[in-house]
């Protein structure tokens, strides 16, 4: 296999890498319940001699060895080929690369961009020779993350070692740094106090003080602009599920904080694009300070709430304008007024600083406001197209009598629902059915294979989600699962949704909106079969490269180490104890791919199982499990 032309630091005269002396320290975890009896270890780097385009550094795999695998800044080239001794490795001020919101690529997008509407915030993916083909390292004393519950509520700061949040919003209890902690109150701008008792007062709201939010009926749940996610936290113990999401902006690495507590959310921005979630997907849409102009460009975002929400869902507002009389906040708040009538939602409750509507279903009201030409009615569209980079449209979806009958139960009766969008494209309720008993028989033989304590895994990513089976599979257990369906596909995101499930629509030719190292176990069901005549620009390692990028890596065994002197290296020997376990990939597809990935999964630092499992038409199946190893830069 042909391998790259490196840089200096690598050439012929340069000959090898630079044999360095190596301090092996073992990262002592706190022991006992708290945050689990697991460990892992980190390498300290050794400064050495550097050019401009790549670092001469060694890599170890954690608690083993080293590994032949070189760092170099490496882009993408067709044709495609891999170093014949792995993977390159991105040098380690790359240790947060996320290709499309790489803020050094978009700034040469600014001319054409329109920054009064924050465009700069969406997703700008750099083209196929602009992006990076090396594997995107942790950085230095990166631990494995503390385990859910705990995790809500601590974090290692290594982790996410950002201060800024810490620093501007401290005071309301976004998050603290305690020793080598993050520590997150609960608190938020508008609950700085703690968010079940702002929980409980929604509900109150929204039920003239009869109920809570699962009375009101929410079960889904849209945080825009989330910062570090505590809302949807603390909806958690309702078993409401939220897709929490917020822009890569000032408020940095907020969705990386979130992500790292074990909490559902993805980097996005109400921009110029509609949302990449289905029409008619949240009982309720949420804002808490979260610095959305609704009430410019004649309430076009607002319109794009009204997509997402269920009839008769709420849109919770918690910002100045619902409460301050100074400054432009009343002529915000009665542009909002006016808006919102016009769109026949109702305000229901205005409250401390809050401010909630319902979107009623009053079609006689819409045909109404739109002959005053106060709206404007979309034209028929087929909502089975995916909302995946299809402009904000300044208009509304005219109410249906069928959309007004329709009542879905709260979970986990939910997790059963059949929609009837799935019979538009020739799924039927007995292949439903049979296709959910399926999936918990596959999940049970998945955790045998593993072996694992299913307290491990927290964050699940379904790269092909299909009808929702996998997550249902897991409901039961203290995981939340990402539901991707890519945009190639028939759109069963709606009948996700329609089941209590969150998920997005995506195209895997592309990154992730997420950060490196988000999910613990991502589940691949005949995805790379899908995208295999999808061109040069799209290839197995090209998907390969994203799942090894946003996946976290495996522990190691618990180590013992000797005393180091400055000419002695690896004398760490693995202990007894076991293993904390993270980093799985399960994949599931064609023989010939699977043998493919078998032979190229070494050269991602990646581990391999080979199983075999029936499929839904009781036919053996190759099944691969595989483990990204830990190791880091020296």
């Amino acid at each position: 296999m042909g391998g790259f032309v490196l840089s200096s630091a690598f050439d012929s005269k340069s000959g090898q890498l630079i044999l360095v002396t190596l301090l092996i320290m073992v990262a002592s975890f706190y022991t006992g319940t708290l945050f689990g009896n697991k460990s892992a270890i980190y390498v300290q780097q050794t400064p050495l001699e550097s050019s401009p385009a790549s670092f001469n550094q060694c890599l170890i795999l954690a608690g083993y060895s080293k590994i032949t695998n070189k760092v170099a800044l490496t882009f993408r080239r067709t044709p495609l080929s891999i170093p014949e001794t792995g993977m390159n490795v991105c040098p380690l001020n790359y240790n947060e690369y996320i290709p499309c919101h790489d803020i050094s690529y978009i700034k040469g997008l600014l001319p054409n961009l329109d920054i009064s509407k924050k465009e700069e915030l969406e997703r700008h993916c750099p083209p196929i020779d602009k992006r990076l083909f090396c594997l995107v390292p942790p950085p230095e004393d990166y631990k494995l993350p503390i385990r859910w519950p705990t995790s809500r509520d601590y974090v290692w700061r290594s982790n996410v070692n950002h201060t800024h949040l810490a620093d501007v919003k401290g005071g309301q209890n976004w998050v603290h740094e305690k020793d080598k902690l993050w520590w997150f109150p609960g608190g938020g701008t508008h609950f700085k106090h703690g968010a079940t008792e702002y929980i409980q007062r929604l509900g109150n709201m929204m039920t003239n003080q009869t109920g809570d939010l699962l009375s009101a009926g929410v079960v889904q749940v849209l945080d825009v602009g989330c910062g570090v996610a505590s809302f949807s936290a603390y909806l958690l113990p309702m078993d409401i599920q939220t897709m929490s999401f917020a822009p890569k902006d000032g408020h940095e690495n907020q969705i990386q904080f979130a992500l790292e507590r074990g909490i559902g959310a993805m980097i996005s921005a109400l921009s110029t694009k509609q949302l990449p979630f289905p029409t008619n997907s949240f009982e309720m849409v949420h804002c808490s300070r979260c610095r959305v102009d609704w009430h410019a460009n004649d309430g076009i975002l607002l319109k794009e709430v009204d997509r997402v929400l269920r009839p008769n869902g709420y849109f919770v507002y918690s910002a100045p304008p619902a409460y301050r009389k100074d400054k432009d906040y009343p002529m915000i708040w009665d542009k909002l007024m006016n808006l919102t009538s016009a769109m026949c939602w109702k305000l229901i409750a205005r409250q401390v600083q809050t401010a909630i509507w319902i979107k009623t279903e009053d079609r006689s009201c819409q045909l109404q406001n739109a002959e005053q030409k106060l709206l404007n009615i979309c034209d028929a569209v087929d909502d089975s197209q995916p909302s995946w980079k299809i402009p904000l449209r300044n208009c509304i979806k005219l109410s249906s009598a069928k959309a007004q009958s329709q009542k879905l139960p709260l979970r986990p009766q939910r997790l059963s629902v059949y929609s009837e969008s799935l019979n538009n494209i020739g799924i039927n309720r007995d292949k439903f059915t049979l296709h959910t008993i399926f999936w918990q028989e596959q999940v049970n033989w998945y955790w045998r294979l593993m072996n694992i304590d299913k307290m491990e895994i927290r964050n699940v990513m379904d790269m092909n989600a299909y009808y929702g089976g996998f997550a249902v599979a897991l409901n039961t257990l203290q995981v939340w699962v990402m539901n991707i369906v890519p945009i190639s596909t028939n759109n069963t995101l709606s009948a996700i949704y329609d089941r209590g499930l969150i998920g997005a629509f995506h195209n895997w030719c592309e990154p992730f909106s997420t950060y490196p190292r988000t999910y613990d176990l991502l589940h691949a069901h005949h995805l790379f079969s899908h995208y295999k005549h999808s061109g040069e620009n799209c290839l197995l390692e090209d998907i390969m490269l994203e799942m090894d990028r946003i996946i976290r890596p495996q522990a190691i065994p618990r180590l013992r180490v000797t005393n180091l002197t400055a000419t002695q290296s690896s004398i760490a020997l693995p202990s007894p104890k076991g293993e904390r376990f993270l980093g799985f990939i399960i994949i599931r597809d064609e023989e010939s791919i699977i043998s493919r990935i078998k032979v190229i999964a070494p050269q991602f630092l990646w581990d391999v199982e080979s199983h075999v499992l029936e499929n839904e038409e009781h036919k053996s199946e190759p099944v691969i499990i595989c483990r990204k190893k830990f190791w880091a830069i020296v």
